[in-house]
This record gives structure tokens, sequence and C-alpha cells, in this order.
């Protein structure tokens, strides 16, 4: 019998995982662009709720923008 709550843990770690990276290219370089905030919504999303690690990483890049530390480009 398939367990769908470790499957779905699983998926949730990937997803988190994937955020995760996606942020820290964009605090790494800086910027973010259209392109970036449409992978990255498009990254949390997928799964069809927004967990807790995922609402920190999107914190991480409005702190950032708020204090002028991201800019954003190609807007």
């Amino acid at each position: 019998m398939i367990n769908y709550n470790s499957t779905y843990k699983t998926l949730n770690n990937k997803s988190e995982l994937a955020v995760e990276a996606i942020v820290n290219r964009i605090i790494a370089s800086g910027e973010m662009s259209r392109q970036d905030h449409a992978l990255l919504t498009s990254t949390v999303l997928n799964n069809g709720e927004i967990d807790e690690g995922g609402r920190r990483q999107i914190n991480r890049i409005f702190d950032r923008i708020q204090t002028g530390r991201l800019k954003l480009v190609n807007w």
C-alpha cells in the first residue's frame, strides 16, 4: 500500500529545497527580475499551498527589498 503522507512530505521537502535554492540565488545576485519572480511564484505554488518554509523564504526576499539590499530589475 502507498503511504501518501510520506510521499507528500517528500514532495513538500523537494519543493522547499527548490524554493530555498531560488531564493539563495536571487539574494546572492542582489537582483530579482520578473523572470525570477515568475519562477519563484510557480515553484512555491506548485503543490497548491505555501508552507511555513516557503513563507520564510519569501520573507527573506521582502526583507531585502524593503531594506534596499535587493534590487528589482526588468519590471
